[in-house]
């Protein structure tokens, strides 16, 4: 690499964290700390949450997928400017009544403390899971095109990142935020026109290559439910992504940190609408990707494949100063979906644990458990990055695990958001058999449907069975009490 890409890439990195810790001083309360005193202007709320969702892993992953397939993954786009709908009219509405900054105090309410313990480890678990399987893969990727050893850029990212964190609380993070997601944008913009252009043939190749090999296909429209069709691929990001708008603390978070509700119905759409041109924008990198490789056979190594092609054409395709920029934005993504974990998983440790039942803590004792459990839930999770390294089959099973702790988490929210009847042992029946249909669908191995459809048919699942068991038991209980007067 070129000295002044390496530059551009370390200057970005210290002022990002300089720039974060400048908030310390800004956080006089929990208050400041955990929604930044509610004042934050929806534009910056809007484009942290579409930081937050973009990580590295997409920024790699999704030109990846279109070089090496198609365009089915990008159905998954279109299902999110649904979800930022629904979350704009109802889910952020419903939290800015709500006084808690967490998003699982509404769980206790209709279902008892252990629904929101339930949802508060399990969101936990894969937040810690999150932080270090993002620090893992945004190493591979700077080790490949810097050349750098895995280990020193999972510490030193993680250390860098849990720096800003910890001092700057949720002020920083969506700050920060919002800068890494413009670097994010121009840097997926420019990696587009440069390759487009470098075509030898120009658009028209493009289009004429991509369709020759099917580039451009959306996935199958048939109904196989074992096979990642539009429809599957579909259904699956409606669910997901209402997970992520409705029960995730990251977004819950944010929503409380705008200045009104007007301002955080904004960010809910700004942020969900936003990802849909810059995931097309990757979607056409990873096509143009593929046809300017195709058509030049002899520029790309036989060793380079998949997710790498991208990263390989950063280095070696880009202009000086354009692959500094380039690597400062996939390390922005991954900055930004950490920093985000480690703050709201903070939150929730202070809110749904040390706080729960007691009314005797002093501002300042909160101040000190939230620094605590940041800088905490940071070295787990470099912990945990470095441990990928050495067992990666690891990865797999956990993810697989963590597909049971969401789908349950959601449907035990529709649940009671959706029901009024029913009752705490109704829901647990329900996500006792939601998570067990999703956690056959997952681990079992089993080929009857698609890996996609097991958060589906478990949210489902949990819904139904703990509607209608409410609705039996009431109806039943309404009979014996009839019964009861007439006797």
């Amino acid at each position: 690499m070129h000295i002044l890409d390496i530059v551009i890439f370390l200057v970005f990195t210290l002022g990002t964290v300089l720039f974060g810790v400048s908030f310390f001083r800004k956080n006089k309360d929990v208050s400041d700390y955990t929604k930044a005193g509610g004042n934050v202007p929806g534009f910056i709320v809007g484009m942290s949450i579409f930081a937050t969702y973009v990580s590295s892993i997409s920024f790699l992953g999704l030109p990846g997928s279109a070089y090496s397939g198609n365009w089915n993954s990008f159905v998954f786009s279109l299902s999110i400017p649904i979800a930022s709908i629904v979350a704009s009219n109802y889910f952020v509405p419903f939290y800015r009544k709500i006084s808690s900054v967490s998003a699982y105090s509404f769980l206790e309410e209709r279902f008892g403390y252990w629904a929101r313990a339930y949802a508060a480890v399990c969101y936990l678990l894969t937040q810690v899971a999150r932080i270090g399987s993002v620090l893992f893969l945004l190493a591979l990727a700077l080790h490949f095109m810097l050349g750098w050893s895995i280990s020193s850029i999972i510490i030193i990212t993680g250390l860098c990142v849990v720096i800003y964190s910890v001092l700057g609380g949720i002020k920083a993070v969506i700050w920060t935020d919002a800068i890494q997601g413009l670097i994010l944008i121009v840097g997926a913009l420019v990696s587009a026109i440069v390759l487009l252009i470098s075509l030898p043939e120009g658009m028209s190749q493009f289009f004429a290559v991509g369709k020759e090999f099917d580039k451009f296909s959306l996935g199958s429209f048939n109904c196989e439910l074992n096979m990642p069709t539009f429809w599957v691929t579909l259904f699956y990001g409606l669910f997901i992504n209402l997970q992520n708008y409705g029960i995730d603390q990251n977004y819950v978070q944010r929503y409380k940190s705008a200045k009104d509700e007007k301002n955080a119905r904004f960010s809910a759409l700004f942020g969900g609408l936003l990802y849909l041109p810059v995931s097309f924008l990757f979607f056409i990198i990873g096509t143009a990707l593929f046809v300017y490789y195709k058509v030049q056979p002899g520029l790309l190594p036989e060793y380079i494949t998949g997710d790498q092609v991208f990263p390989y054409f950063i280095v070696n395709g880009l202009p000086v100063g354009v692959t500094g920029l380039l690597i400062a934005a996939i390390f922005s993504a991954g900055m930004s979906t950490i920093s985000t974990s480690i703050n709201s998983s903070a939150t929730i440790i202070l809110t749904d644990f040390f706080e729960h039942g007691k009314k005797d803590i002093s501002e300042k004792k909160k101040m000190v458990i939230l620094y605590t459990m940041s800088f905490i839930l940071g070295l787990l999770g470099i912990g945990i990055g470095l441990a990928m390294m050495s067992v990666k089959s690891a990865l797999d099973a956990w993810w697989g695990m963590a597909s049971i702790f969401s789908g349950g988490m959601l449907g035990l929210f529709l649940l009671g958001y959706l029901s009024r009847k029913a009752k705490s042992v109704h829901a647990l029946i329900g996500v006792v058999c939601g998570v067990v249909l999703i956690a056959w669908m997952t681990l079992s191995g089993q080929t009857l449907f698609h890996h996609y459809l097991a958060i589906v048919f478990g949210t489902m699942l949990i819904f139904i069975v703990g509607f209608f068991v409410g609705r039996v038991v009431t109806k039943k209980n309404d009979e014996e009490f009839l019964s009861g007067e007439d006797e």
